[in-house]
């Protein structure tokens, strides 16, 4: 199925959601293919490699209903990421570049219904949009997902409130997708990919 889409699961940046990812068998591959790419390319810089091994980690999305599936699904996804770190740039991995992709995993990967679009606390299913913006410096910003999944609508159209309850959703232009997406609800200010674990 993946080879369907193989110049996406190639791209480092390219993002996938996996709305009932159970163990992680689908995002485990591509996750995998991204690797292999982010490995040609950079594992002669482990600096580099690691940069965008986080981003190939942080493209990554996926949910479930059942919290031992979601356990067993980041463990897993951070196994392969460290055992390709180490493949590729053997001692040079560094302690905060497995905490920061340990953390992104608690991010990405959630126990919730994609149905209802609630987590496990019956709240809203919110996801972190990791970019990086000029060398080493992320953006976090964050959304939730029933306003990720509104749907598209062409520029000349007016964008779906639907589903917005109490505050309406914000909409922008994205020149490079040309599409409209929502507005972030929260965004955090830039900082170092290595240290976005200590923004809690």
């Amino acid at each position: 199925m993946l080879d369907m889409v193989k110049q996406e699961t190639e791209r480092i940046d390219s993002r996938f959601l996996e709305p009932a990812c159970g163990n992680g068998n689908f995002i485990a591959e591509v996750l995998q293919r991204k690797l292999a790419v982010v490995s040609s390319r950079y594992r002669k810089s482990p600096a580099e490699y690691m940069r965008y091994a986080f981003l190939a980690v942080s493209s990554i999305y996926g949910v479930d209903i059942m919290q031992d599936n979601v356990e067993e699904c980041r463990e897993r996804l951070f196994t392969i990421v460290e055992n390709e770190a180490r493949k590729a740039i053997k001692n040079a991995v560094d302690q905060h570049f497995l905490d920061a992709v340990h953390y992104v995993l608690e991010k990405n990967i959630l126990c919730g219904d994609a149905l209802t679009l609630k987590d496990a606390q019956g709240l809203p299913i919110t996801f972190s949009e990791w970019s990086i913006i000029t060398g080493d410096l992320v953006k976090r910003r964050d959304f939730f997902l029933s306003d990720l999944l509104e749907g598209n609508p062409d520029r000349e159209e007016t964008p779906s409130l639907f589903g917005a309850m109490d505050n309406a959703v914000q909409w922008e232009y994205d020149e490079e997708t040309k599409t409209y997406i929502p507005s972030a609800f929260r965004e955090f200010p830039p900082m170092k990919y290595w240290e976005v674990q200590r923004i809690g």
